[in-house]
């Protein structure tokens, strides 16, 4: 009975989708804006003026298969999201996500990486398909992150991870 919870293996047989509302960014234009003899106020580096994305990468996979797209938003407001899109993964007993320091590396040699360096842990998956955002704590620079994976805290192994790179 006690491999049958710490396994779980009915959730190699389930999915939870979710569909969560993702930050729309603006959109950017090749056009030149008009010249003006009226000087433009100071953007300040902090807070963009409309939500940007600042990193994105596609998952590969690992342990099971993986797919979708992961990207780091810094908001209009100063926060900043992880995003992840279309994520396609297997279901399991104790997923997580997390932001990393390790770079993505594919295949068995990729598996279990992630927890040698900096990380934090942002929430347990909210779903195995679907898009999903979250939040990145106040104290989190994204900058010193490179990479997300979906960690399986009960067996130590990576699903699959993304590696992030600048948009």
């Amino acid at each position: 009975m006690l491999a049958l919870y710490w396994f779980q293996p009915w959730k190699l047989f389930t999915d939870t989708y979710v569909d969560e509302a993702l930050p729309q960014v603006a959109a950017t234009s090749a056009t030149p804006a008009p010249a003006s003899t009226t000087p433009a106020p100071a953007a300040s580096a902090a807070t963009p003026a409309a939500n940007e994305v600042l990193t994105t990468g596609e998952f590969v996979t690992h342990e099971h298969r993986t797919t979708g797209t992961a990207e780091i938003h810094r908001l209009a407001d100063g926060r900043h999201q992880l995003v992840i899109r279309d994520l396609d993964t297997s279901n399991g007993p104790d997923l997580r996500v997390w932001l990393t320091d390790q770079p993505v590396i594919r295949g068995t040699a990729g598996w279990r990486v992630f927890d040698d360096g900096e990380w934090v842990e942002l929430a347990r998956l909210k779903g195995n398909k679907g898009n999903q955002v979250y939040e990145l704590p106040a104290s989190v620079d994204p900058r010193d992150f490179r990479s997300v994976s979906i960690w399986c805290k009960r067996f130590a192994v990576s699903f699959g991870a993304a590696d992030l790179t600048s948009a």
